[in-house]
């Protein structure tokens, strides 16, 4: 009977231990810039439409996967050309046909944006930009931080905000 019960447990916890170790299927990435890092659930195309079906135009979006983005200062700087002090914020945004809102926010730790009318009052800035079109579709989300800007691509769209 012990060899039994020894057997079911090492199996159980083989079976287990390998499942907690399979990669998660939207992974959090880091992307650093000079004075900025932003740190984000990195989902994938897998032949889905993404915006205006999977990710709704005119919502607001944790822009990523899994908790909410979170994106931090080093220093004081601007965002969007708006001052923003040295801290980590909650990133978000309300994607659009025409044109993206991006939202900073005190609260950090949210897990998506299913929350985000309870703490809209944390909202540090707004900005709004202009979205381009990529030629080949990008199958993961990749948000990048080349010099003086944040840049967000992700299906068939781009969009970037100027930091600093």
């Amino acid at each position: 009977m012990y060899k039994i019960l020894l057997t079911t447990a090492v199996i159980a916890f083989g079976a287990t231990a390998s499942y907690a170790q399979e990669a998660p299927k939207s992974p959090r990435v880091t992307a650093e810039g000079k004075d900025v890092k932003i740190s984000y659930g990195q989902p994938s195309k897998r032949g889905r439409e993404i915006f205006g079906k999977l990710v709704p135009y005119g919502e607001v979006w944790r822009t990523g996967a899994n908790e909410a983005t979170e994106i931090t200062f080093a220093k004081d700087g601007t965002f969007g050309g708006k001052p923003v002090k040295a801290g980590t914020y909650s990133l978000f945004t309300i994607p659009g046909e025409k044109e993206w809102t991006f939202i900073l926010n005190s609260e950090l730790k949210q897990w998506g944006a299913y929350k985000y009318n309870e703490i809209k009052g944390k909202d540090v800035l707004h900005v709004t930009v202009k979205p381009s079109s990529v030629g080949t579709p990008v199958e993961k989300l990749t948000i990048t931080l080349p010099k003086g800007k944040l840049v967000l691509e992700w299906d068939q769209t781009k969009v970037e905000v100027p930091v600093k």
